[in-house]
């Protein structure tokens, strides 16, 4: 799910190979929330996250308005492909993934309508939403710093800017420029500084990498537990789930790091989203806005946040205990759909760094 091909990101021409993890039924007609609550009726969701505890949010929304939820899963790309070459017979009503910068890539392919709910503006912050209404963040994911407790204080840390400081030499740990967290990450830092600025960040931080990058955010925070470098790179969710881990290997990585907050002293922590959008021709525009309204009612917003550590885009939603322990924070303010407009210039960035 977070792996993402930087040619396929860049260009919608290769066609990407989709997987399908459910059935697809034929389509109802859309209907009226009434008819729907009485009789029924379906919506069809692509899906790049792959959690079995969603199953729980969807059999819920079931529950509440008698209409059935069908999932196709596969990687965001090859979901956006598939709904492109299927065109205008495509069954999709609803695309959920994670970043805001697949769902503007979503929304440049042309696959996502506009759409106008009193709920989903009132409730989702207008920075975590597309303005013309094409996708909405359903829950947040903060960039967070992992460090090294033998090694570091975190009196030490202080911005994203710093980690290029000549003093992190060999110390930091991240994952590849295709990955779409770090692309997001330096369009953001790109919106900020200008590409002159960024080019240097990204040239400093990769003379500071411990290592070739590889693996996932999870495979940062072994390292850094390792030894292998002092400071990680991640979403923070990466960090909770060794922590709720029942393996006791597991457990012992989450002991020897801690969690900084990056930016708190000016603009705030780099916050991402998972979020969805209603697919232009969508069989059932109705059931998939009433669907997306539903993912940010307070019961569903409490299943994204128990079930994977992930924070609530609603206001007042109780945050899982682990997460809470990380203490408050704050996130920075800029629309992230500015993520997805600056990607292309972010990668050539990332590239002429040196980034790989």
């Amino acid at each position: 799910m977070e792996k993402v091909s930087r040619r396929i990101f860049l260009g919608m021409g290769a066609a990407a190979t989709a997987y399908v993890a459910h059935h697809l039924w034929n389509q109802d007609a859309e209907s009226s929330y009434a008819q729907q609550r009485q009789t029924g009726g379906v919506i069809n969701v692509y899906s790049a996250r792959h959690y079995d505890t969603d199953k729980a949010l969807y059999s819920g929304f079931t529950q509440q308005t008698g209409i059935r939820v069908n999932i196709i899963e596969a990687e965001a790309d090859a979901l956006i492909e598939r709904i492109r070459s299927e065109g205008s017979r495509t069954p999709a009503d609803v695309l959920i993934t994670v970043d805001a910068g697949r769902l503007w890539r979503a929304q440049e392919a042309g696959i996502l309508q506009p759409i106008q709910s009193r709920v989903l503006n009132s409730v989702v912050p207008a920075n975590l939403r597309e303005p013309q209404g094409h996708w909405f963040g359903l829950s947040r994911r903060v960039r967070v710093l992992i460090y090294d407790k033998a090694k570091v204080n975190p009196n030490q840390l202080s911005t994203y800017e710093d980690l290029a400081n000549p003093k992190w030499r060999r110390q930091i740990l991240i994952r590849s420029s295709s990955n779409i967290y770090n692309q997001s990450l330096t369009g953001s830092l790109l919106a900020i500084h200008g590409a002159k600025k960024t080019e240097e960040w990204a040239r400093g931080l990769v003379q500071n990498f411990a290592r070739a990058p590889e693996g996932n955010d999870t495979a940062q925070i072994r390292a850094c537990a390792a030894g292998v470098g002092s400071i990680a790179i991640a979403n923070h969710y990466y960090l909770a789930r060794l922590i709720a881990s029942d393996k006791a290997e597991d457990r012992a990585v989450a002991e020897k790091v801690g969690l900084f907050f990056p930016n708190q002293r000016d603009r705030g922590a780099h916050v991402n989203i998972c979020g969805a959008g209603v697919v232009a021709g969508a069989p059932n525009r109705q059931a998939a806005i009433r669907f997306l309204e539903y993912l940010v009612s307070p019961k569903a917003q409490e299943m994204f946040a128990m079930a994977n550590f992930e924070y609530p885009v609603r206001s007042g939603v109780p945050l899982h205990p682990i997460v809470q322990q990380f203490g408050n924070f704050r996130g920075q303010n800029v629309n992230a759909a500015v993520f997805g407009r600056n990607n292309a210039e972010a990668l050539r960035i990332m590239d002429r760094a040196g980034w790989r």
